[in-house]
């Protein structure tokens, strides 16, 4: 298939004409132009896509310092704009000088047609996904303003909230690796969010892996790439999880999910901080400031050898615990108004308030499912509100004492929702016993904690 626009520069006629035959058949335009003066002023008007540059102009002279120095003027056009560069004297030297200086290949006369179609397709491949990724970095920038603004984050006002608040605002200039622990619907992820707009990397990507969703046989592919014809559905060449994120931020969520084979492989990366994409053998440098969270105590895994000492010391550099919401109810009023005002607007309710009967009913609450459960309580009852007050009656909290009795009369996903909180605070927020207790895998218990917001 045609694409693109090529601009040919050479003071040899015939090869010029032998050039538009041959690349008329691949570029949708090709442009000759026989005398590099007025190159710049075609640049301007054309805007190609590449140039093939002739090294010699005039006669006699074949040291290629004029295909040198017109090389240095597209350059200062446009960094970026691909240029192979075309001669009929192969020196290594010369080809390794214009190289540096920016040329993207050289191709010696007289040429082999395919190779050199070759060579030029590569070049403008290369030069369209270079645009294409900062496109999306740049588009990326664009979302992460708007999705994380300063006020998108409710801090409360107990102590333990103003301290957190301080820590993370210490911590996110640097680039240590942090650890964020603390238990489900905590807020981990926000938290990790917060570090990377306050940081020095804010305005590249925060690539987020899910690390209890990963499946052991796709976990290389997924964070370290793949190159075509690796395994069977590998069709194209795919940059993993760390290649993304390059000069941004990686946040790894419930790392302590992550089984132990598994863990030195991630540790290798963290390590040397290069990858190897799978079914290659070339090492891939990656600068990335690494964040993880888990809601499992991993100091216990340890002990448990359920967790690698070394990749522990290798992510907690900075350890950052988020309070559960039973512990600062203090904070429960600030938040409970700052989610209500968000849903008001979203559902345009906006003159809704909360009866100071219901405030008090929500500070008495437990809030296993932490400040994700009070959020989504007060979604719900914005949603279903008819009236001007959110009253005490619009907000049914299911208790995680005296589950069986409350599993009766209730729908099917009610009570899978009830059970499954139950057994995540009798085993502490440990999945993998909870998931064993119910019977289920643990892909099959992370999708459900998701589903209900657990």
């Amino acid at each position: 298939m045609k694409t693109g626009s090529i601009l040919v520069v050479d003071d040899n006629k015939n090869v010029l004409s032998a050039l538009r035959i041959l690349l008329e058949n691949y570029f949708q335009q090709v442009t000759l132009l026989s005398s590099p003066n007025q190159l710049t002023y075609k640049l301007r008007e054309l805007m190609p896509d590449i140039v093939l540059l002739d090294m010699n102009f005039s006669a006699g002279i074949n040291s290629g310092n004029e295909g040198l120095y017109w090389l240095s003027e597209i350059k200062k056009f446009d960094s970026e704009l691909p240029v192979v560069l075309f001669t009929a004297y192969a020196d290594i030297d010369l080809a390794v000088k214009a190289l540096k200086e920016g040329a993207s290949d050289f191709v010696v006369k007289p040429w082999d047609n395919a190779r050199l179609i070759a060579t030029l397709q590569s070049a403008y491949a290369l030069c369209q996904s270079h645009k294409e990724e900062k496109k999306l970095r740049e588009k990326q920038g664009v979302l992460s303003r708007e999705l994380t603004p300063e006020e998108s984050i409710c801090w409360g006002q107990s102590a333990s909230m103003h301290e957190l608040r301080r820590l993370v605002a210490k911590v996110a200039k640097t680039d240590a690796n942090i650890l964020i622990t603390g238990e489900n619907g905590t807020g981990k992820e926000v938290i990790a969010r917060e570090i990377h707009r306050l940081s020095a990397r804010k305005d590249e990507v925060l690539v987020t892996v899910d690390m209890g969703a990963v499946s052991e046989t796709l976990f290389e592919s997924e964070l370290f790439g793949h190159v075509k014809g690796a395994f069977t559905d590998a069709r194209t060449d795919r940059a993993g999880k760390f290649e993304a994120a390059d000069g941004g931020t990686l946040f790894l969520d419930e790392i302590g999910n992550l089984s132990y084979p598994l863990q030195a492989k991630l540790l290798s990366a963290i390590q040397s901080r290069q990858v190897v994409r799978v079914g290659d053998n070339k090492s891939i440098p990656v600068n990335i400031r690494l964040v993880c969270a888990t809601n499992r105590n991993l100091e216990q895994s340890v002990q448990n050898g359920e967790f690698r000492e070394d990749l522990l010391y290798r992510v907690n550099t900075i350890h950052i615990e988020v309070p559960p919401l039973r512990d600062r109810k203090v904070d429960i009023p600030q938040l409970a108004n700052f989610y209500l005002h968000k849903y008001a607007v979203k559902y345009g309710k906006k003159s809704l308030t909360f009866t100071g009967q219901t405030i008090s009913k929500l500070e008495d609450y437990s809030w296993p499912g932490n400040v994700r459960e009070l959020q989504h309580a007060i979604e719900k009852a914005v949603i279903l509100c008819d009236g001007d007050q959110l009253l005490p009656t619009d907000f049914y909290m299911k208790e995680q004492n005296s589950t069986t009795s409350k599993i009766e009369n209730m729908s099917l996903e009610d009570a899978e929702r009830l059970l499954i909180g139950s057994s995540i605070m009798k085993n502490n927020g440990n999945l993998s016993s909870v998931a064993i207790e119910l019977g289920i895998t643990r892909p099959t218990l992370y999708s459900k904690i998701k589903k209900y917001g657990l």
